[in-house]
């Protein structure tokens, strides 16, 4: 029998030690671990080892990530069309897999809160499922390409995407013949990309049994007002980057004059300059750098529309204005309805939205999670979801050097903002 671990007083040295184990632990390990979890929800043994198969070759085939050099990796042509076969057609549900996932990373991420963040997915042909010429804002250019929704589980150190909904449009959903050659199933249906959004999130908190947790997004579309309405039904706590021309209702100070009208968020913003105050923040919780930001919130009412008279019933929320610098203020507009919690514990949240950008770049791009090539919508859907398990296995693999990265990134990342970056093919 293996004698018990007595603790020293302050409880320093066996957690020293669980610290030094569990950097001991390879990626093997932890690939292992994370077949063990996910690929346990496939019900026949070759498809459990064609899934590890395909787990190692997002982690270690060198390029593009593409099923000839995964393949590569086991070798042969046999392989190949067992890898294609597996991803492209094989009739297995990706949704077990991606719960699995989430809970396993609840448990290890100890995520602050999920993250809806847009993926974009440049391609050259026109047959991929859903790729379309669209204009896109972030770009500032029309661009031929896939569009796709992910939620991730985030942390300050961490984030990892859980769950994926790709941005159907009538062009697609209406052409029996573009629709019968990718095996679009008949319940999916168009959506614009607040609706993508908000049923990339509800859908896993509806039916995973996950635990409730803020849900922050960049709600600038078009149709964040009726996104924000459907997340607020959903009885979630929300943090909601917004546009400056989203129209609010002042419930209170410096502007309580204007109740009754609805009033751009910039220029209620820019009424409550004298309410700025600063709040001091620390950057990473293991370490003793701070960040100051200035922020201001005001009460605003979130109108919901009558029969298009865009007037009624006012749902109360905060509208929080953030900058670091006083002569440009605000930098950005948030809306949330944690109405009673502390600025510097939101400035914290509305960071995961960047920590999520460069765990994409770091982490999901070099794992091909935008490599896909085939035509078929549960491909796409199976070949996100292989390379959301892969993701994790890169994030929770200890860094070679301790003293180093945090293990967000791997070596050789990126330097630029994430979801920016290659062109698919």
């Amino acid at each position: 029998m293996r004698p018990a671990v007595m603790p020293t007083g302050d409880g320093t040295r066996p957690r020293l030690r669980a610290r030094a184990q569990a950097r001991t632990r390879t990626q093997d390990d932890v690939l292992a671990e994370l077949c063990g979890v996910a690929l346990a929800t496939l019900a026949r043994s070759d498809q459990r080892r064609h899934g590890e198969a395909y787990l190692r070759g997002l982690l270690r085939a060198r390029g593009r990530k593409s099923i000839r050099n995964i393949a590569g990796l086991a070798g042969g042509a046999a392989p190949e069309q067992s890898l294609h076969h597996f991803v492209s057609s094989s009739p297995w549900d990706w949704r077990p897999m991606r719960q699995a996932l989430a809970h396993h990373l609840v448990r290890t991420l100890a995520p602050q809160a999920w993250v809806v963040r847009p993926m974009v997915i440049p391609k050259a042909g026109e047959n991929s499922v859903g790729v379309e010429r669209r204009f896109f804002a972030e770009a500032g250019q029309v661009l031929n390409a896939q569009q796709a929704v992910g939620v991730w589980a985030a942390s300050a150190y961490r984030s990892a995407p859980v769950n994926w909904r790709l941005l159907l449009s009538e062009a697609w959903l209406g052409d029996p013949v573009r629709r019968g050659q990718a095996a679009i199933p008949d319940a999916v249906r168009t959506e614009t990309p607040g609706e993508c959004a908000v049923e990339a999130y509800a859908g896993m908190m509806r039916d995973w049994g996950l635990p409730v947790r803020p849900l922050v997004l960049d709600a600038r579309e078009p149709d964040a007002l009726a996104a924000l309405h459907r997340l607020r039904a959903c009885g979630v706590p929300v943090l909601a980057r917004v546009s400056g021309s989203l129209r609010l209702a002042v419930s209170d100070s410096p502007l309580s004059g204007r109740e009754t009208r609805l009033v751009p968020a910039s220029l209620v913003m820019a009424g409550a300059r004298e309410l700025r105050r600063p709040v001091i923040w620390r950057h990473d919780p293991g370490s003793d750098a701070l960040g100051t930001s200035l922020t201001a919130g005001v009460r605003v009412g979130l109108p919901v529309a009558q029969g298009g008279a865009g007037r009624g019933r006012l749902r109360e929320m905060l509208l929080v204005g953030m900058g670091e610098n006083a002569d440009r203020w605000p930098a950005e507009l948030w809306l949330t309805d944690l109405v009673n919690v502390a600025p510097a514990t939101l400035v914290r949240l509305s960071g995961l939205l960047h920590r999520v950008d460069r765990d994409f770049t770091c982490v999901a791009d070099r794992v091909g999670i935008r490599d896909f090539t085939g035509r078929s919508f549960g491909g796409w859907h199976r070949h996100t979801t292989l390379a959301s398990v892969a993701h994790a296995v890169a994030l929770l693999t200890p860094p070679a050097d301790p003293a180093g990265d945090d293990g967000a990134c791997l070596p050789g990342r990126d330097s630029g903002p994430g979801g920016a970056g290659r062109r698919g093919r």
